[in-house]
């Protein structure tokens, strides 16, 4: 039988130097089943996904309880390693993290998304050093991945921004996080440079008009993210497929779609 623990050793060791993580991220059962069944070796969830499909707007606003119950309900639905997005720790204070954590765990989830935000280098550090001590209470080596938004955020001006997302890293790292996280780059002078400097797996932000994630790898990222962008692209696709039946009255929009018989089956066990 399959611990939690050995979900957590497998998703850690999917983290290599010479093959990078690359996560599609799901927001519910469908889309967990969905990508699990293209090959993904684990999932990661989106927490804007999570949110948009819980009827929430994203950044802090959704309620632990609502996402840690999507949460669980994801794990339930897959047999891969599966890593939470939990924002800031949905906590207003780092101590509230660790019961975060637990929940996570409980949820059957092997990994964490923490990100800093609006929040200072220090106060992210703490949440980081209590989320990994609640990890290591419960015996799970869980899989701590530090966003620093300092790129994504617009934070002051190069060469300013790779300085603060190192330091920041350096923080992060001594505080037990396990990889960090730096969305907003994706050229190759950037991510080599952060490649360089952080002492962890980088995990980058891919999207529409990024390099390969070959190139990404090539370029020194060791785990590659969609992030929201697969949730944004499918909620476009209702958008686009309503726009075109209730004025032209056509429905060329949900051409390559599934077919009901083969999406009904990919949810019957």
């Amino acid at each position: 039988m399959t611990t939690l623990s050995d979900l957590a050793r497998r998703f850690r060791s999917l983290h290599t130097a010479d093959r990078p993580l690359v996560l599609a991220n799901a927001w519910d059962i469908t889309s967990a089943r969905i990508i699990a069944k293209a090959g993904a070796p684990a999932l990661a969830t989106t927490s804007a996904g999570v949110a948009w499909a819980l009827g929430s707007a994203d950044g802090d606003r959704l309620e632990r309880s609502a996402a840690i119950g999507q949460l669980a309900r994801i794990t339930a639905a897959v047999d891969v390693p599966v890593s939470a997005d939990i924002e800031g720790g949905y906590a207003e204070t780092a101590d509230g993290v660790a019961e975060t954590v637990r929940e996570v765990l409980a949820a059957g989830a092997v990994g964490i998304n923490i990100e800093d935000g609006p929040r200072p280098s220090a106060e992210h550090a703490r949440r980081i050093a209590v989320a990994r001590a609640a990890a290591d209470a419960a015996d799970v080596p869980l899989f701590i991945n530090a966003r620093i938004d300092v790129y994504l955020a617009g934070i002051g001006a190069e060469p300013g921004r790779l300085e603060e997302t190192l330091k920041r890293a350096a923080a992060c790292l001594a505080a037990g996080a396990d990889g960090i996280f730096v969305p907003g780059v994706v050229d190759r002078a950037t991510v080599e440079a952060l490649a360089r400097g952080i002492d962890a797996p980088l995990n980058v932000l891919t999207g529409p008009g990024a390099p390969s994630t070959a190139e990404l790898a090539r370029f020194g990222a060791a785990r590659i993210s969609a992030g929201s962008s697969i949730a944004a692209a499918a909620h476009a696709v209702v958008r686009e497929a309503a726009r075109e039946l209730l004025t032209e009255g056509t429905c060329s929009a949900l051409e390559g779609g599934y077919g009901y018989g083969e999406l009904n089956a990919l949810l019957e066990r």
